[in-house]
């Protein structure tokens, strides 16, 4: 191979590359507040260009010194969006492939979140994806047993000395309850929302769970997942999206 061809296929190799990391991000904030952010960063680089394309010193030199520490800017805003990518890549790629299995889970969760809801009890319940959400969690009681809609039913009911805080679900087996959750701190949740909801969305933010949520004050069931949230939703769709959801994994690329 020639150094010419040589350059131009390390320059085609470059060009992919870059692609790809764009794509990715592309992917990684799609549907957050992140997004917003990145295009009030877009229009302040044109203010940018403008400023020292039509001489307008002040405002050139504000901008400038503004974009002098954009990288710590970046770091700040995504942090959540960055500290969730790192851990999915460090436990496998971002390839993802459908699983098969899963729907006695589904079934149970269903069944238990419908009787829940029927008694208005409010619950909380975490189903941990790819990313672990034990080190996002307080307190907690051990528990490690199969996932039934009766246990769940059980540690939610108000007598239950675990009944605050959420379960938690790691494959496909109920690991803890009275579970406390990081809040969501994003200034755009509606008011309406209780510490249920916040504390659902909170986690959702940081790793890639599902999280179910049963309203204590309507009986209402919610899912959040992505850091957004869906809304009072019906037995038939909620078996669809926890399938859909809970059914995709990661393929991993280290052993």
């Amino acid at each position: 191979m020639t150094p010419l061809g040589h350059v131009a296929w390390l320059d085609l190799v470059d060009i992919l590359l870059v692609a790809f990391i764009l794509y990715q991000i592309i992917l990684l904030i799609k549907g957050t507040i992140a997004v917003r952010l990145l295009v009030g960063l877009t229009g302040l680089f044109l203010f940018y260009f403008f400023s020292q394309l039509f001489g307008l010193q002040t405002l050139y030199w504000i901008l400038d010194s503004f974009f002098g520490a954009i990288l710590l800017v970046l770091v700040v805003i995504f942090q959540h969006d960055i500290r969730r990518a790192l851990s999915s890549m460090g436990r496998g790629s971002f390839v993802r492939e459908r699983e098969e299995g899963g729907s006695e889970l589904v079934e149970e969760l269903v069944t238990a979140t419908d009787v829940l809801s029927k008694k208005k009890v409010g619950a909380l319940i975490v189903v941990e994806r790819e990313i672990e959400v034990e080190n996002h969690l307080e307190v907690g009681t051990q528990i490690d047993a199969k996932v039934t809609s009766e246990l769940i039913t059980s540690i939610f009911l108000p007598y239950s000395p675990i009944h605050d805080g959420a379960v938690i679900i790691e494959k496909e087996k109920l690991t803890k309850a009275g579970c406390f959750l990081p809040l969501s701190r994003n200034p755009e949740l509606s008011k309406a929302l209780g510490t249920r909801h916040r504390a659902a969305i909170g986690l959702t933010e940081i790793t890639d769970a599902v999280v179910l949520v049963v309203s204590e004050e309507t009986g209402a069931v919610s899912l959040a997942c992505d850091g957004k949230i869906t809304r009072d939703i019906d037995q038939n769709t909620l078996r669809k999206m926890l399938k859909k959801l809970i059914h995709l994994k990661q393929r991993r690329w280290f052993r």
